[in-house]
């Protein structure tokens, strides 16, 4: 196996969300959610002007701040497939790859939301390093960030809800 198959990164996380699977799925197939998700140290903000018509090709610029580096990322929609399931892959950005696969299904009580994310990171031996010290728990705190906003605005009352779904 190649040194660059075996950088290869893993993470998985799945999340309970107490609404119906077509609600979530348009919840996240709206691209404007993404910076209500996401931390605000990134600095995160989407470029591509609005609206963001979600499909097979959609391509979304974005602008984001990782360890006080600014910098663009570019994601290319690679799979679309209504209330089941979505897939973003990075064209330019921070990693070597990056391949985003968001998957909807029902689930008592709800919808169960997966996200696994297929990564590898620049730099050999400076990427694993970067990886082992700081890279993974980054990922690992963007994505608890996520999740508990996720819950906050996909469980809020009718009228937050109406703003957010």
């Amino acid at each position: 196996m190649s040194a660059q198959l075996e950088r290869a990164r893993l993470l998985a996380v799945e999340q309970l969300v107490r609404r119906p699977r077509g609600d979530v799925f348009a919840f996240f197939s709206e691209a404007r959610n993404l910076e209500a998700i996401t931390p605000a140290f990134l600095r995160f903000r989407i470029l591509t002007p609005p609206p963001i018509e979600m499909r097979e090709g959609t391509l979304i610029d974005y602008r984001l701040s990782l360890f006080g580096v600014p910098f663009a990322w570019r994601t290319r929609i690679e799979v679309w497939q209504p209330d089941r399931r979505f897939v973003d892959v990075q064209l330019e950005g921070p990693y070597r790859s990056w391949r985003h696969t968001h998957e909807f299904s029902d689930a008592p009580g709800g919808t169960l939301v997966r996200d696994t994310v297929e990564y590898q990171l620049p730099l050999g031996p400076l990427g694993d390093l970067a990886h082992a010290l700081f890279v993974r728990r980054a990922l690992r705190r963007i994505f608890d960030h996520r999740r508990d906003r996720v819950a906050a605005l996909c469980t809020a009352g009718p009228e937050a809800r109406a703003a957010r779904l």
